[in-house]
């Protein structure tokens, strides 16, 4: 991301550079906005930056996602580990994940993008394997999402025990 170097000047007020202080430059891109000064605004930046946003909160669905697919994949398992902390945590995630869901709903259909399921289970299943120890998960997914996201939903640990 380049920044600019110099600050301007407009109406005897300075205009804060983005590469000299970047909160400085957050907090006066907003307000030349609505004083209708678009010939003074950092286009570019401001471009970069809205496109930033949209990437953050694309990944925190990704990074809730994958610790809740870990969670899932740590309660399947290890039956005989599971700690009331794993369903806090998977409950927590939930919620979070459909708080954002609500606020931003333009993120529902990542959650039937492949390749964007295929990169969450991946990183699912490498939390899953560095926290137990375990290699015997399987390659993709085995869960619908309306289950994985269904608050009452825990795998059916039967089914593990039964491809043992």
């Amino acid at each position: 991301m380049k920044r600019f170097l110099s600050a301007g000047v407009a109406g005897g007020s300075v205009i804060a550079s983005y590469e000299s202080d970047v909160v400085a430059w957050a907090s006066e891109q907003p307000s030349l906005i609505r004083a209708g000064r678009f010939e003074l605004l950092d286009r570019e930046h401001v471009a970069e930056e809205i496109e930033a946003v949209a990437r953050s909160e694309q990944r925190e669905l990704a990074s809730r996602m994958a610790v809740l697919l870990a969670h899932l994949l740590k309660w399947q398992y290890q039956m005989d580990r599971r700690r009331a902390s794993w369903e806090r945590t998977i409950l927590a995630q939930r919620k979070e994940i459909a708080y954002g869901l609500h606020d931003t709903p333009s993120l529902g259909p990542k959650l039937q993008e492949a390749r964007w399921l295929e990169m969450v289970w991946a990183k699912a299943l490498a939390q899953a394997v560095g926290e137990t120890g375990l290699d015997c998960f399987p390659d993709a997914c085995p869960w619908a999402m309306q289950e994985v996201l269904n608050e009452g939903w825990l795998p059916d640990t039967a089914e593990h025990s039964r491809h043992r």
